[in-house]
């Protein structure tokens, strides 16, 4: 499967995760996002850019109970927990984050 970006054609997988994770930029994420019919906030961009941080760090993608506390840790308790990851990716924050993110999926995840 391939998504185009301005022109461009991005390689993924079945469930719609990048293959070559340096494919990656804030236009593939957008588009994504919009085909999961998800407009990108900046409280979206902060948990995105947080999962690259954090993938860069640790060469891993979290889980959702790794990155809620770890969103609690660097962002504060309102924004690192459950409730508020789930509102803004309602498929599940690790799973469609990561996507958007252009990070593997999670391990752990379904």
């Amino acid at each position: 499967m391939a998504i185009e970006v301005d022109g461009k054609s991005y390689e993924t997988d079945e469930e719609g995760y990048l293959e070559n994770l340096s494919d990656w930029d804030p236009a593939v994420a957008a588009v994504m996002a919009e085909l999961d019919d998800c407009e990108l906030s900046d409280n979206h961009w902060e948990v995105i850019n947080f999962l690259r941080e954090y993938y860069e760090e640790y060469q891993i993608a979290p889980a959702v109970r790794v990155l809620t506390k770890a969103i609690g840790k660097k962002l504060g308790k309102d924004k690192g927990n459950s409730k508020y990851l789930y509102e803004l990716y309602p498929y599940g924050p690790a799973k469609q984050a990561c996507k958007y993110a252009g990070l593997p999926k999670p391990t752990g995840c379904v």
